[in-house]
């Protein structure tokens, strides 16, 4: 299931753009779960689910990257899913230690599988 609580929105004023890539990364992982039968006590399952979200939501695009102050050029896609997958992933209190590794070891498969958006991407 995915739940964005709509008090929360207004509370915090989130921007539509924000809200946006929020539901499309929490359905990557929600796809996920159903095609990869993520296990979400694994770590490389969450580390891999991570990048792919990071990827395919829209999180590491040009302007929400600049909002970030995150300024690079050259890889910066790649750079982003990986720095925020290591974050979703140190927040899983079993993986905190090993977040870094987990995404290591699962980025290059997992940042080229662009499920279910194949034609976006090609």
């Amino acid at each position: 299931h995915v739940v964005l609580c709509e008090d929360n929105l207004a509370k915090f004023k989130l921007p539509q753009a924000h809200v946006d890539r929020t539901l499309a990364h929490e359905l990557v992982h929600a796809y996920d779960t159903c095609r990869a039968k993520v296990d979400w006590k694994n770590c490389l399952h969450i580390a891999c689910s991570e990048v792919r979200a990071a990827r395919l939501s829209g999180d590491c695009a040009f302007t929400a990257e600049l909002n970030r102050r995150q300024l690079g050029f050259k890889a910066q896609g790649g750079a982003c899913a990986r720095r925020r997958a290591e974050l979703s992933v140190a927040a899983h209190p079993h993986c905190a230690d090993i977040a870094r590794e987990a995404v290591e070891r699962v980025f290059e498969p997992c940042f080229a599988d662009k499920a279910p958006f194949v034609s976006k991407f090609d």
